[in-house]
């Protein structure tokens, strides 16, 4: 039996307004601490990870172990009619998994499980040279300026900044923040913009983003909620290029 019931329901919405724009199905796996998924897109650009612990719900019941394989599109999809105040009932029957939402009226949806013929992903261990924590709005401003030259952008930590740049055929642009952290190794990477974009989809997660950069590295975004109730992480490959 699985049964989760959650108050808030932009936590969810948040979240799969990001992993849908990057992969098209995930296995949602279920136990007694809660429920995680590990995803990776077709092209294997970004790996996803996600980690909701059952102290994060006001009910949670799982009594065996649950694969919830799902349609990213069609979940978020159900996921947006929800409202802010709409308290958030999940379940699984019959091939099913129903959500429902109860505020004004109650309202129910069920999603047909579909057959997924891999088993999720394993995470990537890597070791950053380089880790900082820095306002999650400001990675979000960060593309937007970015955006206006060019389709790529470069991320850069030395000692005393996080620089955020982009070079264009009509201009450039640059953002440096002052993170405050100890910082013994100088590191940059370039990456898709669009790539970016869409990890900063889950922009009610958390206020602050952590990143793990290195010379030529996949970036590592970690969203972690204020509680320690949950986790949201991405890793995106480097776009290796020329300087020219």
């Amino acid at each position: 039996m699985f049964k989760a019931e959650l108050s808030n329901s932009n936590i969810l919405k948040t979240s799969f307004d990001a992993i849908s724009s990057i992969v098209d199905e995930v296995q949602i796996q279920t136990d007694s601490e809660g429920f995680r998924l590990d995803a990776l897109d077709r092209s294997h650009i970004t790996f996803i990870h996600l980690e909701l612990k059952a102290s994060l719900f006001d009910e949670f019941i799982c009594d065996e172990p649950e694969k919830i394989n799902i349609d990213t599109d069609e979940l978020m999809k159900v996921l947006k009619r929800s409202k802010s105040d709409d308290r958030v009932l999940m379940s699984l029957d019959e091939g099913n998994f129903i959500i429902t939402f109860e505020g004004e009226a109650k309202r129910t949806f069920k999603i047909r499980l579909i057959d997924i013929e891999y088993d999720s992903p394993t995470p990537p261990q890597l070791a950053h040279p380089t880790n900082i924590e820095i306002p999650f709005s400001l990675l979000k401003d960060s593309i937007q300026d970015m955006d206006i030259f060019s389709d790529k952008i470069a991320l850069k930590v030395d000692s005393d900044k996080f620089i955020a740049s982009a070079e264009g055929d009509f201009g450039d642009a640059n953002i440096e923040y002052l993170h405050g952290e100890k910082i013994e190794e100088t590191v940059k990477s370039i990456f898709s913009l669009e790539k970016v974009r869409e990890m900063l989809k889950a922009d009610k997660f958390s206020d602050f983003a952590q990143i793990g950069l290195g010379n030529d590295m996949p970036l590592k975004l970690t969203l972690e909620m204020i509680s320690g109730d949950g986790e949201l992480s991405f890793l995106l490959a480097p776009r290796i290029e020329s300087e020219d």
